[in-house]
């Protein structure tokens, strides 16, 4: 495969699936939510926003493979992450801890 046919997968994965309303895709999402870019990766809100649709997709790919461990152990490390951005934001900014989890559906 190809580096270019490699891109155009990653950009139609990211790019592609709705994130609620008539949102489409990270960069809409990420300037919908948080009014930041996505290239702006170094937020936390927008490294949770990717860790919860990355979540959300191998969940999906879950429940059609059960037998797919690598998966599964991929899954666990994801949510591993987003948990420890998450303590991150509750400690150091809870209003917008409280405004991510609202906004992305999560239950806490």
């Amino acid at each position: 495969m190809t580096k270019n046919k490699e891109e155009e997968i990653i950009e139609y994965y990211v790019n592609t699936p709705c994130m609620g309303g008539n949102i489409y895709g990270v960069q809409q999402a990420s300037q919908y939510y948080f009014g930041k870019d996505v290239k702006d990766t170094g937020s936390v809100q927008v490294q949770v926003a990717i860790l919860t649709k990355r979540i959300q997709a191998l969940t999906a790919h879950l429940k059609a493979n059960d037998k797919d461990h690598v998966a599964r152990r991929s899954l666990l490390i994801l949510v591993g992450q987003r948990k420890s951005l998450l303590s991150y934001l509750e400690r150091n900014n809870r209003d917008a801890y409280i405004k991510l989890i609202q906004e992305l559906g999560l239950r806490k």
